[in-house]
């Protein structure tokens, strides 16, 4: 052969090499694709009412494992006791009848968007209201195959689910709020869930809620039995602890307030009627609007709360102050006709004195003489003078320590006339005085009792 059929015979095999070459460099994988799904897929291959086999092949259950992402908690309703939760759900199993070449590594996994295709496992939530996808701007849904036959589900829901709340402690409480996520037709005998191993919940970071902190959460198994059989069952509990500083600001600060402002009536003269009544029925109205309110934002259970022990007797002490002064009225008008008494029968021994000196002045010097010596019994200045001896003769009294310290507050602004002095004070400004000291040192006593208790059981309950 001549020289030049070689030269042309060598270009025209690298010709055909460098062919090859740039047509392997230029294989389209999503052709390959649709060819792989076409072959593990079709008609008569792939039956997606048939579950997968157990581990290693065998007869076994299906084993599914489960991993959720928490995206956010929009709200949990303290009424309805429910909550709303938006997260990204992932299951994963194996079935080998999807195993495919992966093109020497090169296809890393197979997508699909369409559920239906394959065999699902029949999850529900067994606490839920109320769900729904998300289909803006396409379903918020994708299936990946792996090419050693393993199926990884994800999809983005939002749930309201019921979350039953025992309120004892509200507001200083803490609540539990579960996830359950049971299989509907499969039983332990085919189908099993499991959690992830790792890290099976995530949340997402900087979770906000208005009024609640997740503190923790934990995972949990809890299988149920029934009449038709085993079914699996996992469930994740969210630990939400209540911030109490909206509620210190919102309902116990202004009641604590209601509370100190129906204590000004105690200060104010007995014989202001008008300010005395409207204070206490303002207060008192106020106190029942602020009950009613709160008391609007809760279910009715049928248990005493936190809540009520404190607004029930916030109500009492400020309906106490209002029957204070009712019962200071009552005192004043009995002090007023005890006076009026005393005086009437001051006017009548005065009259019978005068009586008796105008006789002596018209008796005779003997019968003067003799007058002073015999005294009938019911003479009226004799009772006069013996009233003065037996006051006189009256051993002194023990003081008392409490009427001595107690003295020290006047009532009279005018006369300054000290409370306890023996027929200085009416009882209507003795009982004004001892509700000053008495009512601010109970409700001192009950705040102390009221927080060291709910307290104490909050953290028996932590």
């Amino acid at each position: 052969m001549a020289p030049g059929h070689y030269f042309w015979a060598i270009f025209y095999f690298a010709c055909l090499c460098s062919a090859s070459l740039a047509n392997n460099a230029k294989v389209n994988f999503r052709e390959k694709e649709k060819k792989i799904l076409d072959q593990i897929l079709g008609a008569g291959k792939y039956d997606a009412r048939i579950r997968p086999s157990g581990i290693n092949g065998t007869d076994g259950p299906a084993v599914v494992r489960v991993n959720i992402f928490v995206r956010s908690i929009s709200k949990i309703d303290d009424v309805t006791m429910e909550y709303s939760v938006q997260l990204t759900f992932r299951e994963q199993w194996l079935d080998e009848r999807l195993k495919f070449d992966d093109i020497g590594g090169r296809l890393k996994y197979l997508t699909l968007t369409e559920a239906n295709r394959v065999w699902m496992p029949d999850l529900f939530f067994s606490n839920e209201k109320e769900g729904h996808f998300h289909n803006i701007i396409m379903p918020n849904v994708y299936i990946r195959i792996f090419p050693y036959g393993s199926v990884l589900y994800s999809i983005r829901i939002s749930l309201t689910l019921a979350c039953p709340m025992n309120l004892k402690l509200y507001p200083l409480d803490r609540q539990v709020c579960s996830l359950r996520m049971a299989s509907y037709g499969w039983t332990t005998a085919d189908l099993v869930f499991l959690w992830k191993e790792g890290d099976p919940v995530q949340v997402v970071k900087n979770l906000h809620l208005p009024r609640f902190t997740l503190e923790k959460f934990l995972t949990d198994y809890c299988n149920s039995k029934t009449n038709t059989g085993e079914y699996s069952c996992l469930k994740v509990d969210l630990l939400f602890k209540r911030e109490f500083s909206y509620y210190l600001i919102q309902i116990y600060i202004p009641c604590c307030m209601l509370v100190i402002v129906s204590w000004v009536s105690f200060w104010l003269d007995q014989g202001a009627v008008p300010a005395r009544v409207s204070l206490g029925v303002t207060t008192l109205l106020t106190m029942a609007t602020q009950t009613s309110g709160i008391n609007a934002s809760l279910p009715p259970v049928s248990y005493t709360k936190a809540i009520d022990v404190w607004t029930g007797v916030c109500l009492t002490f400020v309906f106490g102050a209002l029957l204070e002064f009712a019962l200071v009225n009552y005192a004043s008008r009995s002090d007023m006709h005890r006076e009026n008494m005393k005086k009437k029968r001051r006017e009548l021994e005065q009259a019978s004195l005068d009586a008796a000196s105008d006789l002596l002045d018209t008796d005779s010097n003997a019968t003067f003489a003799m007058k002073p010596l015999v005294r009938h019994p019911g003479d009226p200045l004799a009772l006069e003078k013996l009233r003065q001896c037996e006051v006189h003769m009256q051993a002194p009294k023990r003081p008392n320590c409490c009427r001595s310290w107690l003295a020290k507050f006047p009532t009279s602004p005018l006369k300054k006339v000290p409370c306890f002095g023996r027929g200085k004070c009416s009882r209507s400004k003795r009982i004004d005085v001892i509700s000053r000291i008495t009512f601010p040192l109970v409700f001192a006593l009950f705040n102390l009792v009221y927080w060291s208790t709910y307290l104490f059981r909050e953290e028996e309950e932590e």
